[in-house]
């Protein structure tokens, strides 16, 4: 089961209340145990409460006093950085649900707009009884959609100019590898695709015979006859090592 969400407000039963002041602290106790612990940090905790006549702290007395004594030697800009009291905490809360009230209304505004924007589209209702505020919002969000359709169909419209760059360069390349396996396959007995040829051809000449072919424009004079390795009267297949 979930965890029952706690409203943050003054419990007025006193046996409630006191109830729950030790569960917390014992809480709050072990946190700061753990938090030392884990992070090997110095901490220390001291709790005043009308139950108790003395304060309860937390490692020990000479545990407070040595924290604060730490902490006292710092600049007191420091001191005073990152520290807050009930005041300053409330308003940094209170300024925290405007901000959070703010956005939640101007979404609700832009709902309620986008759907007087449908039911003019859809049902073709007539505004009579819109006031300018409104006039002006629905003319800003029906712009925003106009300008966020332009840029869908901008992005629509670059992918497929580089689809069709793509495939005509594609189509006016040709298939230089392909003609080359093709010719040597050719030459290969009873379409065997080059097995049985000799595998030790030198890479040099490899290279050689390679830029001839492509500087004679892949023609079948590219083709030795004949080479110093050559063993079974076949030219070996420069794709072979």
């Amino acid at each position: 089961m979930t965890r029952k969400k706690v409203k943050l407000a003054f419990i007025t039963n006193d046996s409630a209340r006191k109830a729950t002041f030790k569960k917390r602290k014992k809480g709050l106790m072990k946190k700061v145990a753990e938090l030392s612990t884990l992070c090997g940090i110095d901490a220390c905790a001291i709790v005043y409460s009308p139950y108790d006549p003395q304060p309860e702290v937390w490692p020990s007395p000479l545990g407070v006093q040595r924290v604060l004594a730490k902490f006292r030697r710092m600049p007191e800009l420091e001191q005073s950085k990152k520290m807050v009291n009930q005041e300053s905490f409330l308003r940094q809360r209170i300024q925290k649900a405007k901000e959070q009230l703010k956005k939640q209304r101007k979404d609700n505004r832009e709902k309620e707009i986008t759907q007087l924007m449908f039911q003019c589209l859809s049902a073709g209702k007539i505004l009579h009884n819109i006031n300018m505020v409104d006039l002006n919002d629905l003319a800003w969000l029906i712009d925003q959609n106009l300008k966020d359709i332009n840029r869908r169909i901008e992005v629509l419209t670059k992918n497929a100019q580089s689809q069709a760059q793509a495939q005509m360069v594609a189509a006016a390349a040709p298939p230089v590898v392909t003609d080359i396996v093709a010719k040597i396959e050719e030459r290969s007995p009873e379409g065997n695709h080059g097995q049985g040829l000799d595998m030790n051809i030198d890479v040099m000449q490899k290279q050689h015979w390679f830029m001839n072919l492509m500087n004679s424009g892949g023609g079948d004079e590219a083709l030795p006859l004949g080479d110093v390795n050559h063993q079974n009267g076949f030219w070996p297949n420069p794709f072979f090592h």
